[in-house]
């Protein structure tokens, strides 16, 4: 439906942009539990005991890595600076990481830009 009102269609808009933002953490949510979750191949699994242990080792500092990177990601502010990174990362799991930081940079800079708007138009 259309509506005239323009406080109503802020509220719209606020809640459309709360939804998306309540979206993207469920995504990010999700993809930190899909990165910790054990593989599903049953030939790995039974061969998992018989892997060496520098295997192990490999698996555990690729582990390490993606939180490491998880939290210098978290201290980026800059969409450009996350875009760099994105252009470097080799491995799958890095790009989707940098991909959801930069989703939530961009998510923020609106609400903070329609924020901005709104206390504006109410002076």
């Amino acid at each position: 439906e259309a509506t005239l009102d323009l406080a109503e269609r802020r509220r719209i808009r606020s809640a459309i942009r709360e939804l998306q933002r309540q979206e993207l953490e469920r995504d990010e949510e999700t993809l930190a539990s899909k990165r910790f979750r054990p593989e599903r191949g049953n030939h790995r699994q039974d061969d998992k005991e018989n892997w060496p242990q520098s295997r192990h080792l490999e698996e555990e500092e690729q582990q390490a890595a993606l939180a490491t990177l998880s939290e210098q990601l978290k201290a980026i502010t800059s969409v450009e600076e996350l875009t760099k990174l994105l252009r470097a990362a080799g491995e799958y799991e890095e790009r989707k990481l940098i991909r959801a930081a930069i989703r939530k940079l961009r998510a923020e800079e609106i609400e903070a830009a329609t924020l901005a708007g709104n206390v504006q138009s109410s002076r």
